[in-house]
């Protein structure tokens, strides 16, 4: 549902803002995401608004949980779709900071995903970057 989109439209929003710093790059790849996750096709109005709503929700609510509940039912690969979108949001502007890191952790943890395979998505997104 909608719903369950705009609270994990909110996790990466916050971690697009974890750095102070809510880039239109970041945007853009929250959009990316959005596309991709959402199982009736939204036009980008109807995803603009889902984000917009996930922007209120972010900023009303400091509860990681509450936007990770929904990521913890998805299968394996939906849950690293979420994890390469995390990075490439942190990554945006080539660097990762310790909020930023000790975030992805967090995540990991409550996702129950080794930080191993954080570790890997990371570093891939890296080479991806340097290409």
């Amino acid at each position: 549902t909608n719903e369950n989109l705009m609270k994990m439209l909110a996790l990466l929003i916050h971690a697009a803002k974890i750095d102070e710093n809510y880039s239109d790059e970041e945007k853009e790849l929250i959009v990316n995401f959005a596309e991709m996750s959402s199982k009736e096709k939204l036009n980008r109005e109807q995803i603009l608004s889902i984000i917009k709503s996930a922007e209120e929700y972010e900023k009303n609510s400091n509860q990681i949980l509450e936007y990770t509940q929904e990521v913890k039912k998805m299968d394996s690969d939906s849950k690293k779709l979420v994890l390469k979108f995390l990075w490439k949001i942190i990554l945006s502007d080539d660097k990762s900071d310790i909020y930023e890191n000790t975030l992805m952790r967090r995540i990991c943890g409550l996702l129950y995903l080794p930080d191993k395979l954080s570790g890997e998505i990371k570093l891939d997104i890296i080479k991806e970057k340097n290409k």
